[in-house]
């Protein structure tokens, strides 16, 4: 693609990087037969072709309007494309340069800057947002059944194994997830555990910084992985292993540290270390025996791999790996490149179109008639159980449930 950049961003490292980002790109098109937004609404602007159009004319100095905007917002970053992609056009970073230009040139309403804001502020502090979840549980008798599957109902963490093998690995808390599925963490920790590795959490490590990297605040996403960094850091330089993420979403995020933080003197390198030592539960169970988790019979698995695993972690097909060397049976899902409409919190600013695309992932699914849905993120999984009442669970609390018993060594409820 020919570009001409216009003089307030050709010389920046932004400029630099778009321009050959916007290079790359051949016009052939493939990306949008894979795009779960320009199948459902046929626009060509809501594509990545059309996107890219867009912010290539932003970056050429044409002014954005409130229209440009809307078909950037309404775009996944489910990274499909990049998949597809034969000339490797990271589309997603491109988005990420051109969301900041549209954000800066063409500011959003007040009413919508407020709802995003809102939105980090009860889904970002874990506290507030359990009280704001626990409000939702105590009315939850009282909901239609559609938004009653839309509350999770809660749950057990159970037992997480007190720290005793010589090998250890921290473990990101997140923002959301401890409130609406702790069992998830303390499942990992039981299953690692088996496997001679302890778990541990870090009190102070929190949200990864997604949610706020892709609601137009990166300054914000920059403090909370500091944050992180700062948390995790005293126990790298003791010997922790690696950093483990049970949510695919916040992995891909943490796995990008020392890209955003790389020209912080005083994070850059620690940045790129934290990215390094980053590992998706999947990455960790993929290397090891795993002969102790034993094999039990169980129900017939249906597995959906988020985006943020396949597309961005380049991980598809990990979990169903491991999921069959301890004896699941999955069955087969069509279309399972195609995102479920979860991502973070484009269901909530996009409901409508996030209810269609979980209506035809969810039939995907339930092609081959499984007991049990799997997921390896909490956005998805949450998404999901609110549209279906076939049980939506984590992977690795498969792998918990199935050695239930098996391990006689003391262990601590978690909170």
């Amino acid at each position: 693609m020919q570009t001409s950049l216009a003089d307030y961003i050709r010389d920046t490292e932004a400029g630099r990087e778009a321009d050959a980002i916007l290079r790359a790109c051949v016009h052939c098109g493939f990306c949008n037969a894979t795009c779960p937004t320009y199948q459902l609404l046929g626009d060509e602007l809501d594509g990545p072709r059309g996107r890219i159009y867009l912010m290539k004319q932003v970056l050429e100095g044409r002014a954005p309007s409130a229209a440009t905007r809307r078909h950037l917002d309404r775009c996944l970053t489910c990274r499909n494309c990049e998949t597809t992609c034969p000339s490797g056009v990271r589309y997603g970073r491109l988005l990420e340069i051109g969301r900041e230009l549209v954000e800066r040139q063409a500011p959003r309403p007040p009413a919508e800057r407020g709802a995003r804001r809102l939105l980090r502020a009860l889904l970002l502090h874990p506290v507030r947002f359990a009280r704001l979840l626990e409000l939702g549980r105590r009315a939850r008798p009282f909901l239609p059944e559609s938004l009653k599957r839309a509350v999770p109902a809660r749950v057990e963490p159970g037992p997480w194994p007190a720290p005793r093998h010589a090998r250890h690995m921290l473990v990101l808390q997140g923002c959301v997830q401890p409130a609406i599925a702790p069992n998830i963490n303390a499942a990992a920790a039981r299953v690692l555990d088996r496997l001679g590795i302890s778990l541990v959490a870090v009190p102070e490590s929190g949200c990864c910084g997604a949610v706020s990297q892709h609601t137009s605040a990166p300054e914000e996403a920059l403090a909370y992985a500091r944050r992180n960094i700062d948390a995790w850091w005293p126990a790298l330089e003791r010997g922790a292993e690696a950093i483990v993420t049970t949510a695919s979403a916040c992995g891909l995020q943490v796995k990008d540290y020392g890209y955003y933080l790389r020209h912080d003197p005083a994070y850059a390198e620690k940045a790129a270390r934290v990215s390094a030592r980053t590992r998706d539960l999947s990455e960790v169970l993929a290397q090891e025996d795993l002969t102790p988790l034993g094999r039990a019979p169980n129900p017939r698995i249906a597995f959906h791999s988020p985006c943020t695993l396949q597309h961005g972690q380049r991980l598809g097909g990990v979990v169903e790996q491991i999921l069959a060397r301890c004896g699941f049976e999955l069955t087969p899902v069509a279309d399972a490149h195609l995102c479920c409409g979860a991502a973070g919190t484009w269901s909530l600013l996009h409901p409508a179109l996030a209810r269609r695309l979980r209506g035809a992932k969810l039939a995907s699914l339930a092609r081959g008639r499984p007991q049990l849905i799997a997921s390896a993120n909490i956005g998805c999984i949450a998404h999901l159980q609110g549209g279906t009442g076939v049980p939506v669970r984590h992977w690795i609390e498969l792998l918990a449930d199935a050695t239930v018993g098996a391990n006689p060594q003391p262990a601590e409820a978690v909170a």
